[in-house]
C-alpha cells in the first residue's frame, strides 16, 4: 500500500509538471507574436503608413483619367486666347516628300506635298491618309486628297460627330442643307451626304483642294446624276460666312449643319467666332460644329449675335489632342437631344 501511494504522488506530480511547461510553451509563443506584431505596427506607424492585411485589402480603383477640369476659364483670359494664333504644330504622318522637293502651295502651315502610294498611285488617286466614307449610302469609297499638306478629321472623330448629328434627328427630314468649311477634300461634307443630306456646299480658299473635292463627289456618286446636290466654291472661308452672296452661295436659303475644321495656326478664333455667328447662313436650330486644338483651352459656351441672338453650347469633347464642339442656333425646343450643356464648356487639360 506504500508503495501505491509513493507512485501515484510522482505520477501526480509529473503532470502537474508537465501541464506547467505546456503552460510556459503557450505564454513564450504567444510573447513572441506579440512582440513581432508590436515591432511590425511600430515600424507602419513611424513612416505614416496604413496596416493592410494583403489578403483581405480590396484592389484599389483605377481612377479615370478627367479630360476637362472643372474650372471654368476667366472672360478675360479666354479673350486673351481667342484673340491671338495659337500654337499647335501637329507630327507629319510619315507620307511627306522631303523638304528639298517640296512645292510651295497654299494649304496646311508648311506647304509640302504628298506622294501617292501602291494602288492608289496606280488608280491616280492620291490618298496617304486612307480617307474613306464610314457609313451611309457610299460607306467604304476611298477619297482622293489633295497634294497640299492636310490633316483631316479622324475617322474616330467622324464616327462621333455623326452619331450625334443623327441622335439630333438632322438626317429625318427631308431637305438638310449642309455646310463643310475649310473643306479640304470634303471628306466630312461627303459623309454627311452619305448619310442623309440632301445638299452640301464646299468651301476652300485652295484651289487643289476644291478640285479633289469635286473629284470625290463624283467617286461617291454625287454628282449630276444623283438625288442630291452639291456646290464647291474657291474662297475665302470668312468672306463665305460674311458675304455669302460675293461668292455665289444664296444666303437666303440656311444650313442645317455647318462644319468648321480650320488649319489651327493659320487662324485667330476670335474672328473666326464672330463671322460664325453672325453668319445670315445659320438660322433656328442651325447645328454648328467647330473643331479646336487642346492648347486652346476651351471655347465659350454661348456665343452672342449682334440681332440679339444666341448660338447655345451643347457638346464639347477632347479626342486626343483635337476637341470638337457644336452649338445650336437660337434654339426653338424642336431638338429636345440638343440640350444646353454648359458643364462640359470648361478648361481642358
Amino acid at each position: 500500500d506504500g508503495s501505491g501511494d509513493i507512485h501515484s504522488k510522482h505520477f501526480h506530480l509529473l503532470s502537474v509538471l508537465h501541464n506547467k511547461i505546456v503552460n510556459m510553451n503557450i505564454i513564450i509563443i504567444l510573447a513572441v507574436i506579440f512582440f513581432h506584431v508590436s515591432v511590425v505596427t511600430a515600424f507602419y506607424i513611424g513612416h505614416g503608413e496604413k496596416i493592410a492585411n494583403p489578403l483581405f485589402a480590396r484592389p484599389k480603383k483605377r481612377q479615370k483619367r478627367q479630360r476637362f477640369e472643372q474650372v471654368t476659364l476667366d472672360e478675360t483670359e479666354l479673350a486673351e486666347k481667342l484673340q491671338r494664333k495659337i500654337g499647335a504644330k501637329r507630327p507629319a504622318l510619315g507620307h511627306i516628300v522631303p523638304r528639298r522637293m517640296r512645292a510651295k502651295g497654299s494649304g496646311g502651315s508648311a506647304n509640302p506635298v504628298i506622294r501617292p502610294q501602291g494602288k492608289a498611285r496606280e488608280a491616280g488617286m492620291n490618298n496617304p491618309s486612307r480617307l474613306k466614307i464610314l457609313g451611309g449610302s457610299a460607306k467604304g469609297r476611298r477619297l482622293d486628297s489633295p497634294k497640299v499638306y492636310l490633316r483631316p478629321m479622324m475617322g474616330k472623330v467622324r464616327e462621333a460627330v455623326y452619331s450625334s448629328f443623327t441622335s439630333f434627328g438632322l438626317y429625318e427630314a427631308s431637305a438638310c442643307r449642309h455646310l463643310d468649311i475649310f473643306s479640304g477634300s470634303g471628306s466630312v461634307g461627303l459623309e454627311s451626304l452619305s448619310r442623309g443630306a440632301s445638299h452640301c456646299t464646299f468651301v476652300d480658299f485652295s484651289s487643289d483642294c476644291c478640285a479633289a473635292a469635286t473629284r470625290n463627289i463624283d467617286w461617291c456618286e454625287f454628282g449630276e446624276d444623283s438625288d442630291k446636290t452639291t456646290h464647291v466654291v474657291c474662297a475665302d472661308a470668312f468672306q463665305a460666312l460674311q458675304d455669302p452672296a460675293s461668292v455665289g452661295i444664296d444666303p437666303t436659303l440656311p444650313f442645317q449643319i455647318m462644319t468648321i475644321c480650320p488649319p489651327y495656326e493659320e487662324i485667330i478664333y476670335a474672328d473666326l467666332l464672330d463671322a460664325v455667328a453672325n453668319s445670315p447662313l445659320i438660322g433656328d436650330n442651325s447645328i454648328v460644329l467647330i473643331e479646336y486644338p487642346v492648347e486652346l483651352q476651351c471655347l465659350p459656351h454661348v456665343l452672342e449675335r449682334k440681332d440679339g441672338g444666341k448660338l447655345i453650347g451643347i457638346r464639347n469633347r477632347r479626342y486626343g489632342r483635337t476637341v470638337i464642339a457644336m452649338y445650336i442656333a437660337n434654339p426653338t425646343g424642336s431638338m429636345e437631344v440638343a440640350d444646353s450643356r454648359p458643364e462640359e464648356f470648361v478648361k481642358v487639360k
